[in-house]
């Protein structure tokens, strides 16, 4: 790893670090109970207001560093290899990271809410953690991933879904929550259940068109659309349930827990097929 790639990858894990501390504070102050609080003490609305809005830009401004920090990354490594993030686990890693921020910065903006973004940054914080232990060294690629245009075109696709639904899985979790406790700081319920429709809507495109490159790709390296391989399987898997989620909601009128729960399913088959380098054995079992 060069040492501006370490630096950076450092950097967007501190930047990360940083943002959840003070997304965190910023949600605390923002609740009903504290900001009643800080009115009554101040006798003013704008006192209170004035140092919510201040830890929500500090947070944002954090999070946009962090993606330059990943993306800069991404780059040198690129630089380095020359190839695209998709030899190994730690550029996985970083990808899917990259993609969660990225659509979790989208989905604030068109939703006005960063609590989606926030809880995304934790998984992106997971998996960053997860590429730094990796540190995995530059290495010749293998024959099978020796695609480079093909498979730069198939993680990027997947990285859009993987990004996308988790962001939907953030929201299916504050469903359930909403569900029980209505908390007046969450978003409402129905709009949080609007927006994991909509992330599959927009994520399920890319997931298939993934799985569908990833078949070509294989017909290439192995001589054949598909092996049944374990990772292979796992992607079936996902994709039936993620299409198992747009039949009930579309076609049965499913929404709320039912559909939250299909949906934190999906994100559970994400990770089984993400990791399954390491549970498999297989035509995927590279590092």
């Amino acid at each position: 790893m060069s040492s501006l790639e370490s630096i950076f990858l450092i950097a967007s894990l501190a930047g990360v670090v940083l943002t959840i501390i003070f997304a965190i504070i910023a949600s605390i102050s923002s609740r009903p109970n504290v900001i009643v609080a800080v009115e009554k003490k101040s006798g003013s609305k704008a006192a209170a207001a004035k140092p919510r809005s201040v830890l929500y830009l500090i947070a944002s401004v954090l999070t946009v560093l962090s993606l330059v920090f990943i993306t800069l990354t991404i780059v040198f490594r690129a630089i380095q290899t020359g190839h695209g993030p998709f030899s190994n686990m730690y550029e996985f890693a970083l990808a899917f990271a990259w993609g969660i921020i990225v659509m979790g910065v989208i989905f604030e903006w068109r939703y006005k809410t960063a609590v989606l973004r926030n809880m995304g940054l934790i998984v992106a914080l997971l998996l960053l953690i997860f590429a730094t232990v990796k540190n995995a060294k530059p290495e010749p690629l293998v024959p099978a991933l020796q695609q480079s245009t093909l498979l730069s075109v198939h993680v990027a696709s997947a990285v859009v879904a993987y990004g996308i639904f988790t962001i939907g899985f953030c929201a299916a979790i504050l469903v359930l929550i909403q569900n029980r406790r209505n908390l007046t700081w969450l978003p409402d319920k129905e709009v949080l259940d609007n927006i994991s429709f909509r992330s599959v809507i927009v994520g399920f495109p890319f997931l298939t068109l993934t799985i569908v490159l990833g078949a070509i790709w294989a017909d290439i390296a192995w001589g054949k659309f598909w092996s049944w391989d374990p990772k292979e399987t796992a992607s079936l898997v996902t994709w039936l349930i993620y299409a198992a989620y747009m039949h009930a909601r579309l076609m049965r009128g499913w929404r709320g827990t039912k559909t939250a729960i299909l949906l934190i399913a999906g994100f559970a088959a994400i990770l089984l097929t993400f990791f399954g380098n390491y549970i498999f054995s297989g035509l995927h079992a590279y590092n």
